[in-house]
């Protein structure tokens, strides 16, 4: 029972660490959270955490691997991903000029959802994940959880590793994922109510972040970097 447990807990902090990283998804949760309020911001990371679901699926049935084969698929995701980026950016940059302060405006609740659904299915970083880490869940062995954590990935290898193939490690990865969508838009609702020069930023911010990883994406599917 312990070592499920452990395990189970080693999954939701997986999934904590792979959701909180600022990126695009991170983005447009903040801009959806501080614009139209919590439950907007919610919806958001439903869609990023639908797709995931979706990709663990399609690893399941081994589609995602059939996928990867396709040499001239990854440049087009790239580019896809990239102009749908920059799409979403042009959005943000409305919000941050129309929100003058924090409001649970009701507006277009169901389009962050959308939006995250959209890039995700696009994002061929994600479609790398579950070729390689999540077909690594699947398969009994182990799995050293703290290795993949951005930036301080190398720093922490070794210090926690599990035994993957179990249930309770993937049930622990999407809970942590869960996790992160609930807390995270209740904390920027929260500071945001508190200070009403925040909505315009943050919706700034986000413009920012996903101007900086479109172009990445389409210099990328591009063939240029």
């Amino acid at each position: 029972m312990t070592a499920l447990i452990v395990t189970a807990l080693a999954g939701i902090l997986f999934g904590l660490a792979l959701a909180a990283p600022p990126g695009p998804m991170n983005a447009i949760i903040a801009e959806e959270s501080v614009v139209r309020g919590w439950a907007a911001g919610f919806r958001a990371g439903l869609g990023a955490m639908l797709a995931d679901a979706i990709f663990f699926v399609l690893t399941l049935a081994g589609v995602v691997a059939v996928i990867d084969r396709l040499s001239g698929l990854r440049p087009a995701l790239y580019v896809a991903g990239g102009c749908l980026m920059l799409y979403f950016a042009v959005g943000a940059i409305d919000e941050a000029r129309a929100a003058t302060s924090f409001t649970d405006a009701a507006g277009s609740a169901a389009s962050g959802f959308r939006k995250t659904f959209a890039l995700s299915l696009t994002n061929p970083y994600q479609i790398s994940f579950w070729l390689t880490v999540g077909v690594g869940l699947l398969e009994p062995g182990t799995l050293d959880v703290l290795a993949y954590a951005p930036a301080v990935g190398s720093a922490l290898a070794g210090s926690l590793v599990v035994q993957t193939g179990s249930p309770a490690l993937l049930v622990g990865f999407f809970a942590g994922i869960a996790c992160w969508i609930v807390a995270y838009p209740a904390a920027l609702v929260a500071a945001g109510r508190r200070v009403d020069a925040f909505a315009p930023i943050v919706a700034a911010g986000s413009a920012v972040v996903l101007v900086g990883f479109g172009v990445l994406f389409l210099a990328m599917g591009l063939g240029i970097v």
